[in-house]
Protein backbone atom coordinates (compact mmCIF):
# COMPACT_ATOMS: atom_id res chain seq x y z
CA UNK A 1 0.00 0.00 0.00
CA UNK A 2 1.51 3.37 -1.03
CA UNK A 3 2.01 6.07 1.58
CA UNK A 4 2.36 9.83 1.29
CA UNK A 5 5.97 10.71 2.09
CA UNK A 6 6.41 14.33 0.96
CA UNK A 7 4.22 17.38 0.36
CA UNK A 8 5.50 20.48 -1.43
CA UNK A 9 3.63 23.76 -1.06
CA UNK A 10 4.24 26.76 -3.32
CA UNK A 11 2.48 30.03 -4.00
CA UNK A 12 2.63 31.84 -7.32
CA UNK A 13 1.06 35.26 -7.88
CA UNK A 14 -0.42 35.96 -11.30
CA UNK A 15 -1.59 39.21 -12.86
CA UNK A 16 -4.79 38.91 -14.95
CA UNK A 17 -4.29 39.47 -18.66
CA UNK A 18 -7.17 41.98 -18.78
CA UNK A 19 -8.57 44.45 -16.26
CA UNK A 20 -11.31 42.75 -14.25
CA UNK A 21 -13.86 44.84 -12.35
CA UNK A 22 -17.33 44.16 -11.01
CA UNK A 23 -19.91 45.85 -8.79
CA UNK A 24 -17.89 45.53 -5.58
CA UNK A 25 -14.21 44.95 -6.38
CA UNK A 26 -11.31 44.78 -8.83
CA UNK A 27 -9.52 41.51 -9.48
CA UNK A 28 -5.92 42.74 -9.49
CA UNK A 29 -3.99 39.58 -8.59
CA UNK A 30 -4.45 35.86 -8.36
CA UNK A 31 -2.59 34.17 -5.55
CA UNK A 32 -2.23 30.51 -6.50
CA UNK A 33 -1.31 28.00 -3.77
CA UNK A 34 -0.04 24.77 -5.36
CA UNK A 35 0.37 21.42 -3.58
CA UNK A 36 2.42 18.52 -4.95
CA UNK A 37 2.06 15.19 -3.15
CA UNK A 38 4.71 12.47 -3.56
CA UNK A 39 4.24 8.88 -2.41
CA UNK A 40 6.88 6.40 -1.33
CA UNK A 41 6.60 4.60 -4.68
CA UNK A 42 7.37 7.82 -6.58
CA UNK A 43 3.81 8.55 -7.75
CA UNK A 44 2.84 12.22 -7.67
CA UNK A 45 -0.29 14.35 -7.81
CA UNK A 46 -0.61 18.12 -8.07
CA UNK A 47 -3.49 20.28 -6.88
CA UNK A 48 -4.13 23.97 -6.50
CA UNK A 49 -6.42 26.70 -5.26
CA UNK A 50 -6.64 30.47 -5.69
CA UNK A 51 -7.53 33.81 -4.20
CA UNK A 52 -8.33 37.06 -6.01
CA UNK A 53 -5.70 39.07 -4.21
CA UNK A 54 -5.69 38.47 -0.47
CA UNK A 55 -5.35 35.53 1.89
CA UNK A 56 -2.84 33.44 -0.04
CA UNK A 57 -0.25 33.51 2.73
CA UNK A 58 -2.89 32.33 5.20
CA UNK A 59 -3.79 29.40 2.94
CA UNK A 60 -0.11 28.46 2.65
CA UNK A 61 0.35 28.64 6.43
CA UNK A 62 -2.71 26.46 7.05
CA UNK A 63 -1.40 23.91 4.56
CA UNK A 64 2.14 23.94 5.93
CA UNK A 65 1.35 23.94 9.64
CA UNK A 66 -1.81 21.85 9.87
CA UNK A 67 -3.17 20.02 6.81
CA UNK A 68 -0.02 18.68 5.17
CA UNK A 69 1.38 17.12 8.37
CA UNK A 70 -2.01 15.49 8.94
CA UNK A 71 -1.92 13.44 5.72
CA UNK A 72 1.76 12.45 5.78
CA UNK A 73 2.18 8.68 5.97
CA UNK A 74 -1.43 8.10 4.94
CA UNK A 75 -2.85 6.00 2.10
CA UNK A 76 -3.63 8.51 -0.68
CA UNK A 77 -6.56 6.43 -1.93
CA UNK A 78 -8.55 7.22 1.22
CA UNK A 79 -9.66 10.54 -0.24
CA UNK A 80 -12.99 10.77 1.56
CA UNK A 81 -11.44 9.77 4.88
CA UNK A 82 -8.60 12.26 4.50
CA UNK A 83 -10.97 15.08 3.55
CA UNK A 84 -13.10 14.45 6.63
CA UNK A 85 -10.00 14.22 8.81
CA UNK A 86 -8.66 17.54 7.55
CA UNK A 87 -12.05 19.22 7.85
CA UNK A 88 -12.62 18.21 11.46
CA UNK A 89 -9.02 18.98 12.37
CA UNK A 90 -9.68 22.59 11.26
CA UNK A 91 -13.27 22.69 12.45
CA UNK A 92 -12.71 25.84 14.49
CA UNK A 93 -12.00 27.75 11.26
CA UNK A 94 -14.68 26.10 9.10
CA UNK A 95 -16.93 26.73 7.29
CA UNK A 96 -15.06 29.55 5.58
CA UNK A 97 -12.98 30.62 2.63
CA UNK A 98 -9.42 30.16 3.93
CA UNK A 99 -10.03 26.64 5.23
CA UNK A 100 -11.93 25.59 2.10
CA UNK A 101 -9.22 26.93 -0.20
CA UNK A 102 -6.56 24.99 1.72
CA UNK A 103 -8.64 21.80 1.72
CA UNK A 104 -9.13 22.13 -2.02
CA UNK A 105 -5.41 22.32 -2.73
CA UNK A 106 -4.82 18.97 -1.00
CA UNK A 107 -8.00 17.30 -2.25
CA UNK A 108 -7.39 18.17 -5.92
CA UNK A 109 -3.83 16.83 -5.59
CA UNK A 110 -5.20 13.54 -4.24
CA UNK A 111 -7.66 13.24 -7.14
CA UNK A 112 -4.86 14.04 -9.59
CA UNK A 113 -2.76 11.32 -7.97
CA UNK A 114 -5.59 8.79 -8.23
CA UNK A 115 -6.10 9.61 -11.90
CA UNK A 116 -2.41 9.28 -12.68
CA UNK A 117 -2.25 5.94 -10.89
CA UNK A 118 -5.25 4.54 -12.74
CA UNK A 119 -4.50 6.23 -16.07
CA UNK A 120 -7.96 7.81 -16.07
CA UNK A 121 -8.81 11.48 -16.69
CA UNK A 122 -10.78 13.21 -13.95
CA UNK A 123 -13.92 13.54 -16.06
CA UNK A 124 -14.11 9.74 -16.44
CA UNK A 125 -12.88 9.00 -12.93
CA UNK A 126 -15.67 11.15 -11.46
CA UNK A 127 -18.51 9.96 -13.69
CA UNK A 128 -17.86 10.40 -17.42
CA UNK A 129 -21.32 11.76 -18.19
CA UNK A 130 -20.52 14.10 -21.11
CA UNK A 131 -17.86 14.42 -23.78
CA UNK A 132 -18.30 18.18 -24.19
CA UNK A 133 -19.88 21.12 -22.35
CA UNK A 134 -21.10 24.47 -23.79
CA UNK A 135 -18.81 27.43 -23.07
CA UNK A 136 -19.43 31.12 -22.43
CA UNK A 137 -16.87 33.88 -21.87
CA UNK A 138 -16.64 36.46 -19.09
CA UNK A 139 -13.46 38.19 -20.24
CA UNK A 140 -15.26 40.81 -22.35
CA UNK A 141 -18.02 41.75 -19.91
CA UNK A 142 -16.34 43.65 -17.08
CA UNK A 143 -18.15 46.56 -15.47
CA UNK A 144 -15.61 49.28 -16.33
CA UNK A 145 -15.96 48.66 -20.07
CA UNK A 146 -17.86 51.20 -22.12
CA UNK A 147 -21.13 50.36 -23.84
CA UNK A 148 -19.33 50.27 -27.20
CA UNK A 149 -16.56 48.03 -25.90
CA UNK A 150 -19.11 45.61 -24.43
CA UNK A 151 -20.82 45.34 -27.80
CA UNK A 152 -17.51 44.79 -29.61
CA UNK A 153 -16.44 42.12 -27.11
CA UNK A 154 -19.78 40.29 -27.29
CA UNK A 155 -19.79 40.24 -31.09
CA UNK A 156 -16.19 39.03 -31.10
CA UNK A 157 -17.09 36.26 -28.64
CA UNK A 158 -19.93 35.10 -30.88
CA UNK A 159 -17.63 35.10 -33.90
CA UNK A 160 -15.05 33.05 -32.00
CA UNK A 161 -17.68 30.39 -31.45
CA UNK A 162 -18.63 30.97 -27.82
CA UNK A 163 -22.26 30.21 -27.09
CA UNK A 164 -22.74 33.07 -24.67
CA UNK A 165 -21.15 35.97 -22.83
CA UNK A 166 -21.41 37.23 -19.29
CA UNK A 167 -21.87 40.91 -18.50
CA UNK A 168 -21.32 42.48 -15.14
CA UNK A 169 -24.22 44.59 -13.90
CA UNK A 170 -24.45 47.03 -11.01
CA UNK A 171 -23.99 50.45 -12.55
CA UNK A 172 -25.08 53.30 -10.24
CA UNK A 173 -28.44 53.60 -11.96
CA UNK A 174 -30.70 50.94 -13.40
CA UNK A 175 -30.93 52.83 -16.71
CA UNK A 176 -27.21 52.32 -17.34
CA UNK A 177 -27.46 48.53 -16.97
CA UNK A 178 -30.55 48.47 -19.20
CA UNK A 179 -28.85 50.58 -21.88
CA UNK A 180 -25.81 48.29 -21.95
CA UNK A 181 -27.90 45.12 -22.08
CA UNK A 182 -30.10 46.54 -24.80
CA UNK A 183 -27.07 47.38 -26.96
CA UNK A 184 -25.48 43.96 -26.55
CA UNK A 185 -28.71 42.06 -27.20
CA UNK A 186 -29.34 44.09 -30.37
CA UNK A 187 -25.81 43.34 -31.58
CA UNK A 188 -25.66 39.58 -30.94
CA UNK A 189 -29.26 38.57 -31.64
CA UNK A 190 -31.65 36.40 -29.68
CA UNK A 191 -29.86 33.06 -30.19
CA UNK A 192 -26.70 34.11 -28.33
CA UNK A 193 -26.92 33.72 -24.55
CA UNK A 194 -26.32 36.65 -22.22
CA UNK A 195 -25.55 35.95 -18.58
CA UNK A 196 -25.43 38.74 -15.98
CA UNK A 197 -23.52 38.96 -12.71
CA UNK A 198 -24.17 41.49 -9.93
CA UNK A 199 -21.45 40.18 -7.57
CA UNK A 200 -23.64 40.49 -4.46
CA UNK A 201 -24.07 44.23 -5.04
CA UNK A 202 -27.84 44.73 -4.63
CA UNK A 203 -30.38 44.91 -1.85
CA UNK A 204 -33.47 42.70 -2.09
CA UNK A 205 -35.67 45.52 -3.37
CA UNK A 206 -33.11 46.69 -5.92
CA UNK A 207 -32.45 43.15 -7.14
CA UNK A 208 -36.19 42.65 -7.76
CA UNK A 209 -36.40 46.02 -9.51
CA UNK A 210 -33.47 45.31 -11.79
CA UNK A 211 -34.52 41.72 -12.49
CA UNK A 212 -37.88 42.95 -13.75
CA UNK A 213 -36.22 45.63 -15.87
CA UNK A 214 -33.89 43.01 -17.39
CA UNK A 215 -36.77 40.72 -18.46
CA UNK A 216 -36.95 41.88 -22.12
CA UNK A 217 -33.38 40.73 -22.79
CA UNK A 218 -34.01 36.99 -22.31
CA UNK A 219 -31.13 36.48 -19.89
CA UNK A 220 -29.72 33.03 -19.23
CA UNK A 221 -29.44 33.99 -15.55
CA UNK A 222 -28.90 36.72 -12.97
CA UNK A 223 -25.90 35.74 -10.84
CA UNK A 224 -25.18 36.66 -7.23
CA UNK A 225 -27.64 39.56 -7.00
CA UNK A 226 -27.49 39.50 -3.17
CA UNK A 227 -24.96 38.67 -0.46
CA UNK A 228 -24.65 34.88 -0.34
CA UNK A 229 -25.56 34.79 3.36
CA UNK A 230 -28.98 36.34 2.62
CA UNK A 231 -30.89 33.11 2.03
CA UNK A 232 -34.26 34.69 2.82
CA UNK A 233 -33.63 37.49 0.34
CA UNK A 234 -32.85 34.96 -2.37
CA UNK A 235 -36.11 33.14 -1.62
CA UNK A 236 -38.02 36.39 -2.09
CA UNK A 237 -36.10 37.31 -5.24
CA UNK A 238 -36.47 33.88 -6.85
CA UNK A 239 -40.25 34.15 -6.50
CA UNK A 240 -40.30 37.56 -8.18
CA UNK A 241 -37.58 37.34 -10.82
CA UNK A 242 -38.49 36.45 -14.43
CA UNK A 243 -35.10 34.81 -15.10
CA UNK A 244 -33.12 32.03 -13.35
CA UNK A 245 -31.18 33.06 -10.25
CA UNK A 246 -27.63 31.67 -10.00
CA UNK A 247 -25.62 31.34 -6.79
CA UNK A 248 -22.67 29.40 -5.50
CA UNK A 249 -19.25 30.97 -5.88
CA UNK A 250 -19.47 32.42 -2.35
CA UNK A 251 -20.95 29.34 -0.66
CA UNK A 252 -18.50 27.16 1.24
CA UNK A 253 -20.48 24.11 2.39
CA UNK A 254 -22.63 21.48 0.71
CA UNK A 255 -25.20 21.91 3.47
CA UNK A 256 -25.69 25.55 2.54
CA UNK A 257 -26.40 24.56 -1.06
CA UNK A 258 -28.98 22.11 0.32
CA UNK A 259 -30.71 24.96 2.13
CA UNK A 260 -30.84 27.06 -1.05
CA UNK A 261 -32.24 24.18 -3.07
CA UNK A 262 -34.77 23.09 -0.45
CA UNK A 263 -36.18 26.63 -0.29
CA UNK A 264 -36.20 27.21 -4.07
CA UNK A 265 -33.83 30.14 -3.58
CA UNK A 266 -31.91 29.47 -6.81
CA UNK A 267 -32.33 27.58 -10.06
CA UNK A 268 -28.67 27.40 -11.13
CA UNK A 269 -25.80 26.17 -8.92
CA UNK A 270 -22.34 27.69 -9.49
CA UNK A 271 -20.29 25.62 -7.09
CA UNK A 272 -16.58 26.55 -7.14
CA UNK A 273 -14.19 23.62 -6.61
CA UNK A 274 -11.69 25.73 -4.65
CA UNK A 275 -14.20 27.53 -2.47
CA UNK A 276 -16.20 24.42 -1.62
CA UNK A 277 -13.05 22.56 -0.54
CA UNK A 278 -12.10 20.39 -3.51
CA UNK A 279 -13.38 17.74 -5.89
CA UNK A 280 -14.81 15.59 -3.08
CA UNK A 281 -17.44 18.10 -1.84
CA UNK A 282 -17.91 19.56 -5.36
CA UNK A 283 -19.27 16.26 -6.61
CA UNK A 284 -21.63 16.02 -3.63
CA UNK A 285 -23.07 19.44 -4.42
CA UNK A 286 -23.40 18.61 -8.12
CA UNK A 287 -25.29 15.38 -7.45
CA UNK A 288 -27.44 17.12 -4.85
CA UNK A 289 -28.39 19.69 -7.50
CA UNK A 290 -29.21 16.85 -9.89
CA UNK A 291 -31.80 15.49 -7.43
CA UNK A 292 -33.51 18.90 -7.62
CA UNK A 293 -33.24 18.91 -11.44
CA UNK A 294 -30.98 21.97 -11.23
CA UNK A 295 -28.10 22.73 -13.61
CA UNK A 296 -24.50 23.18 -12.47
CA UNK A 297 -22.61 26.06 -14.09
CA UNK A 298 -19.41 26.30 -12.03
CA UNK A 299 -17.58 29.51 -11.24
CA UNK A 300 -14.09 30.24 -12.64
CA UNK A 301 -11.34 27.52 -12.62
CA UNK A 302 -12.07 26.51 -16.20
CA UNK A 303 -8.99 24.25 -16.40
CA UNK A 304 -10.48 22.10 -13.63
CA UNK A 305 -14.19 22.65 -14.11
CA UNK A 306 -14.17 21.46 -17.72
CA UNK A 307 -13.50 17.96 -16.39
CA UNK A 308 -15.91 18.19 -13.46
CA UNK A 309 -18.72 19.57 -15.61
CA UNK A 310 -18.22 16.73 -18.07
CA UNK A 311 -18.24 14.19 -15.23
CA UNK A 312 -21.85 14.95 -14.29
CA UNK A 313 -25.07 14.84 -16.31
CA UNK A 314 -26.25 18.30 -15.17
CA UNK A 315 -23.05 20.19 -16.01
CA UNK A 316 -24.52 22.89 -18.25
CA UNK A 317 -21.79 25.48 -18.90
CA UNK A 318 -18.05 26.09 -18.49
CA UNK A 319 -17.01 29.68 -17.80
CA UNK A 320 -14.09 30.82 -19.98
CA UNK A 321 -11.58 32.86 -17.96
CA UNK A 322 -7.99 31.75 -18.67
CA UNK A 323 -6.26 31.31 -15.32
CA UNK A 324 -3.17 29.16 -15.55
CA UNK A 325 -1.58 29.95 -18.93
CA UNK A 326 1.66 31.24 -17.37
CA UNK A 327 2.11 28.07 -15.30
CA UNK A 328 1.07 25.30 -17.69
CA UNK A 329 1.87 23.94 -21.13
CA UNK A 330 -1.70 22.71 -21.67
CA UNK A 331 -4.74 24.71 -22.75
CA UNK A 332 -8.45 23.98 -22.53
CA UNK A 333 -9.69 22.66 -25.87
CA UNK A 334 -12.56 24.60 -27.45
CA UNK A 335 -14.49 23.24 -30.40
CA UNK A 336 -17.65 24.71 -31.96
CA UNK A 337 -18.51 26.54 -28.76
CA UNK A 338 -17.93 23.55 -26.51
CA UNK A 339 -15.21 22.82 -23.96
CA UNK A 340 -13.66 19.37 -24.39
CA UNK A 341 -12.34 17.69 -21.23
CA UNK A 342 -8.73 16.48 -21.46
CA UNK A 343 -8.00 12.77 -21.85
CA UNK A 344 -4.71 12.90 -19.97
CA UNK A 345 -4.68 11.15 -16.59
CA UNK A 346 -5.65 13.03 -13.46
CA UNK A 347 -6.72 16.67 -13.65
CA UNK A 348 -5.38 16.89 -17.20
CA UNK A 349 -3.28 19.98 -16.36
CA UNK A 350 0.32 19.93 -17.61
CA UNK A 351 2.17 22.03 -15.05
CA UNK A 352 5.35 23.90 -15.97
CA UNK A 353 7.23 23.32 -12.73
CA UNK A 354 10.25 25.31 -13.91
CA UNK A 355 8.02 28.37 -14.29
CA UNK A 356 6.34 27.65 -10.95
CA UNK A 357 9.68 27.40 -9.14
CA UNK A 358 10.94 30.54 -10.82
CA UNK A 359 7.87 32.57 -9.89
CA UNK A 360 7.14 31.17 -6.44
CA UNK A 361 6.77 33.81 -3.71
CA UNK A 362 6.42 31.20 -0.96
CA UNK A 363 7.49 27.58 -0.63
CA UNK A 364 7.62 24.84 1.96
CA UNK A 365 8.25 21.10 2.02
CA UNK A 366 6.64 18.90 4.66
CA UNK A 367 8.20 15.51 5.42
CA UNK A 368 7.74 12.99 8.23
Amino acid sequence: MPRIERIEILQVDLTPKVVRTDAIQSFIAQETPIVRITCDDGAQGTGYSYTIGTGGSSVVALLRDHLAPLVLGEDPDGIERLWKRMFFHTHATAVGAITSLALAAVDTALWDLRGRRTGLPLWKLAGGAQRRVPTYTTEGGWLHLSREALVDEAVAAREKGFRGTKMKVGKPHLSEDVDRLDAVRAAVGDAFEIMTDANQGFTVSESIRRARAFEPFGLAWLEEPLPAEDLGGHVELARAAPMPIAVGESIYAAQHFREYLERDACSIVQVDCARIGGVTPWLKVAHLAETFNVAVCPHFLMELHVSLSAAIPNGAWVEYIPQLDDLTSSRMTLRDGYAIPPDGPGLGIDWDFAAIERRAVARATVRP
